[in-house]
């Protein structure tokens, strides 16, 4: 168990850390309103982990009692679809957007409510999680419903610590950016060597 555990909180972490729209509206938030918000914000998105854990849940571990085949066939489309997001993720531009102009003040309930359904209603999220997290299930004999909300608990952990981290440092964390232009090709080339790594972790029997 542990074994698995720690490269997933690894992984968790990286891409969590990883530059895009969820980590970038916290950061704006925290810049634009105050860190209040920004936490505010990074809660509703954290969230909305819940509901993607869920459906990953509850949708593989029927499948996994079904087929053994079948369920190395989602782990093999999970790797290849990593492969795309690497692929995208290449090919886009490094540069991070983190404007907060223009950026109107809401209530906390607002933003909170926000943030979970950007999160949820974001299909790219369960296909990620599809992808992400049965290569680091433990015991597929065992109880794999737990086992995924396990992940999901630890994965949710993770991101309020880290994006309510962003949200009480944006200021000083924009302002690095825009001294150093090259963290964002860094945090590209970092996004690109953790996703080959998970694809190889989900590969490996």
């Amino acid at each position: 168990m542990v074994e698995q555990l720690i490269p997933f909180l690894t992984a968790s972490i990286l891409l969590t850390l990883s530059p895009g729209p969820d980590i970038i509206f916290v950061m704006v938030q925290g810049m634009a309103n105050g860190k209040k918000h920004g936490i505010i914000t990074a809660l509703g998105l954290a969230t909305g982990i819940i509901i993607h854990t869920t459906l990953v849940a509850f949708g593989v571990s029927a499948i996994i009692k079904d087929s053994e085949t079948l369920f190395f066939i989602i782990k093999l489309l999970g790797a290849v679809y990593l492969m795309y997001l690497t692929w995208r993720i290449f090919k886009s531009d490094p540069e991070i957007d983190y404007s907060a102009e223009a950026i109107k003040q809401k209530s906390l309930f607002s933003l909170f409510q926000q943030g979970f359904i950007m999160n949820v209603l974001n299909p790219k999220v369960t296909i990620f999680f599809l992808a992400f997290f049965p290569g680091f299930l433990w015991n597929t004999s065992g109880n794999t419903v737990v086992q995924f909300y396990i992940l999901g608990g630890i994965f949710m952990l993770q991101t309020i610590l880290i994006f309510g981290s962003v949200a009480l440092f944006a200021g000083k964390i924009s302002e690095y950016l825009r001294k150093h232009r090259l963290s964002g090709h860094i945090l590209k080339w970092l996004q690109i060597v953790v996703f080959i790594g998970i694809v190889i972790l989900i590969l490996l029997p």
